[in-house]
């Protein structure tokens, strides 16, 4: 029974780290944030879930990625930006206050440890995905850089970088981009945060291959505790670039996502030149948040 309980903690913190990006909510719709839903905007909710039943085929075997209209990527516009609007009153109110607090009071010389113990304990998925891949070495250097670590530093620190194996994280989502299956549409997800449909699945294949759910399968408590500090962890990390994001947040954080994916998916393949980008008049923008 608790194994459901495991998969959706580790959905829900995962699309908390990704979701919280927007300090404020697009345009028009700063008022859902901050009272309650009025009979217009209900209505307007509802009549976005009723769009549903507009999706084609065609829709669903879209390869979404930045460059392409918002039509063709993002055809549940409407419904996911009143989701956006949810987590993002989440975000102001409850996690982002907390991330504030957990860099003001814990030293980086506690978090950073912290955080390369989580990392550490990603890499035997991360090579699985790289065997699925069909990137042997790959994975060899993956395991390896988990094998020093772990028996060295117990995984708190990264000697095995200063020996040439850097980390190269992975994700089901991404394997199955790899062998070329679609993403489908953006989506997004309630406290999730961005995804696609095929990045959807991919994170409920994840939550099986992360070691803390074998490890804590009979310590919920301390499950939900650990993955709750991870949450507040990642959140901590984007403070200072959110204050980058001007304009429309949401399409700004839609089309980053896209475009990193795609990228992330030809590297492995070795074509990371092709990838289509977004115009050059969100150039600008895009370009502030990945300097940061």
């Amino acid at each position: 029974m608790h194994y459901s309980n495991f998969i959706l903690l580790s959905l829900l913190t995962t699309g908390a780290c990704t979701s919280v990006l927007a300090q404020e909510v697009p345009n028009g719709s700063a008022a859902q944030t901050n009272t309650p839903l009025t009979a217009e905007q209900k209505i307007s909710t509802i009549q976005a879930i009723k769009d549903l039943k507009h999706l084609t085929k065609n829709d669903l075997k879209v390869n979404a990625n930045a460059a392409q209209p918002d039509a063709v990527k993002d055809p549940l516009q409407p419904l996911n930006r009143q989701i956006f609007v949810l987590n993002d009153a989440l975000d102001r109110n409850l996690l982002k206050p907390v991330a504030i607090q957990y860099v003001t009071k814990v030293p980086v010389e506690v978090r950073s440890p912290y955080r390369q113990f989580r990392k550490n304990l990603g890499e035997p998925w991360n090579a699985v995905n790289q065997l699925i891949q069909g990137r042997p070495s790959r994975a060899a250097k993956t395991l390896g850089r988990f094998s020093i670590n772990t028996l060295t530093t117990l995984g708190f620190a990264d000697p095995a970088r200063r020996l040439g194996l850097s980390t190269e994280e992975e994700s089901f989502g991404v394997t199955l981009g790899y062998y070329g299956v679609p993403s489908g549409p953006y989506v997004m997800l309630p406290f999730f945060g961005p995804s696609t449909f095929r990045d959807g699945f991919g994170l409920a294949a994840d939550s099986f291959g992360r070691p803390q759910k074998y490890l804590l399968d009979d310590q919920k408590g301390i499950y939900w505790s650990t993955n709750l500090l991870q949450a507040v962890d990642a959140r901590s990390q984007i403070l200072d670039i959110e204050e980058s994001l001007k304009g429309d947040k949401y399409s700004m954080i839609r089309d980053f996502y896209l475009q990193r994916k795609a990228f992330q998916i030809a590297e492995k393949r070795g074509d990371s030149n092709d990838v289509s980008f977004v115009s050059d008049e969100n150039d600008a923008n895009d370009s502030s948040v990945e300097e940061k």
